[in-house]
């Protein structure tokens, strides 16, 4: 199954456009968006047609977006477990660094996806591979946010710069 990641769009309607272009070029199965949309409109845009999971970011906007990603997706809130093809997947926007951490270190899941530091991340710790996709860039992050394709079955995933 080929999953689509991003997070920490923040209403950036041309990163958002190109992470959709990105995911129905590649053809995901699925998209998961680890938070930070920050106003719900930015979400309209993630409805493709295949299978959409959301959590919330940090930002006030986050919480009222149930209601539009509810209109085509699931909207998770705090934290998503999800199940892909047999690979067990924690989704948390990631505020809480330690909290990351936990989900990482603990073991019950393939993957944990996250987001809010705005920076890419891809590490193996035991059997759990982390992916933070980043995000628009500021100050303390200014690289560029990526797209991210995770082949589920396989554990490759390949990267797009989004600008």
């Amino acid at each position: 199954m080929h999953l689509g990641i991003v997070s920490d769009t923040h209403d950036n309607t041309d990163i958002v456009d190109e992470a959709v272009d990105v995911f129905e070029r590649e053809d995901v199965d699925a998209v998961v968006h680890c938070g930070d949309f920050v106003a719900p409109f930015s979400a309209a845009a993630f409805d493709i047609g295949v299978d959409f999971h959301a959590v919330r970011g940090n930002n006030d906007g986050e919480w009222a977006l149930q209601d539009v990603v509810g209109e085509f997706g699931t909207y998770h809130g705090e934290l998503a477990e999800l199940t892909f093809d047999g690979a067990d997947i924690a989704v948390y926007h990631g505020t809480s660094g330690a909290i990351v951490d936990a989900l990482v270190d603990c073991g019950h899941y393939d993957y944990v996806l996250s987001g809010h530091t705005h920076e890419f991340v891809h590490e193996q710790r035991g059997d759990t591979v982390h992916v933070n996709p980043g995000g628009i860039p500021i100050d303390a992050a200014p690289d560029a946010p990526y797209a991210v394709v995770l082949d589920t079955d396989t554990g490759e995933f390949d990267r797009f710069e989004l600008r």
